[in-house]
């Protein structure tokens, strides 16, 4: 053989292995790409139907949802909502009478109560940040001035909410021991109608100063002349 025909074999023996070896890395990575696929889908298939925390997330999607339906459906109904809230803060008092016990849980949530019904008195842009300032809506101050209704700080329907929730987490509290913290209840009773006194007071200040009202019966509508209903004949 020549030394041109052996260069040519050699050079087609090189051209084929690395055609081979190029087909075969190609095939090497289909193969780790479809096992990744599979992985991946199969990873998700084992968590919708094998795997706890999904099951565990789908229920408390469901639950939140179902929850947040019924809140929607008792939005119109005010008087029903604050009847039952008033009804279980009865309940839970009761409960405290009779334990004898958890004072400290109660003046906890009175104080909580106090905060919620401050912010719920409270216009939602305070009027003594606006005083320097011509920007953004303000509250009337004269009789005459266009009507703009009150805005709160803390919505009626999220204060009820909100009002609620702390009942029953308060209620909850009492079946726990380590929440029984001994104290002089007389104690609390004072210092709760004095952070109360002090509290409403600087606020009923606030509404004095600023003329304003926390509450909105809505626009005030103008009558004009009857009409008399008389005829005239030409």
């Amino acid at each position: 053989m020549s030394r041109a025909g052996w260069l040519s074999a050699r050079a087609s023996c090189c051209v084929f292995l690395l055609d081979s070896r190029g087909k075969d890395t190609q095939e090497k990575e289909t193969v780790h790409a479809g096992r990744m696929y599979r992985m991946s889908e199969g990873d998700s298939v084992g968590d919708s139907v094998h795997g706890k925390p999904s099951v565990v997330y789908r229920f408390f999607t469901r639950l939140g949802q179902i929850y947040q339906s019924w809140l929607d459906k008792s939005t119109p109904y005010t008087a029903v909502r604050w009847v039952v809230t008033l009804g279980l803060s009865f309940v839970y008092m009761v409960r405290v009478y009779l334990l004898q016990g958890w004072y400290i849980v109660t003046y906890a949530l009175g104080i909580y109560h106090l905060n919620l019904f401050i912010a719920f008195l409270s216009p939602k842009v305070d009027p003594s940040l606006m005083e320097d300032s011509d920007d953004g809506p303000s509250l009337p101050t004269k009789q005459n001035e266009e009507f703009r209704p009150f805005i709160r700080r803390l919505p009626e329907f999220k204060f009820w909410h909100a009002a609620t929730k702390g009942i029953l987490v308060a209620m909850a509290c009492t079946f726990f021991e380590a929440f029984n913290v001994p104290v002089f209840w007389p104690i609390l009773v004072m210092y709760f109608i004095m952070l109360f006194c002090i509290t409403m007071k600087r606020q009923i200040k606030h509404m004095i100063k600023y003329r304003y009202i926390p509450f909105t019966h809505g626009k005030r509508t103008y009558r004009g002349k009857e009409d008399a209903g008389k005829t005239f004949a030409s």
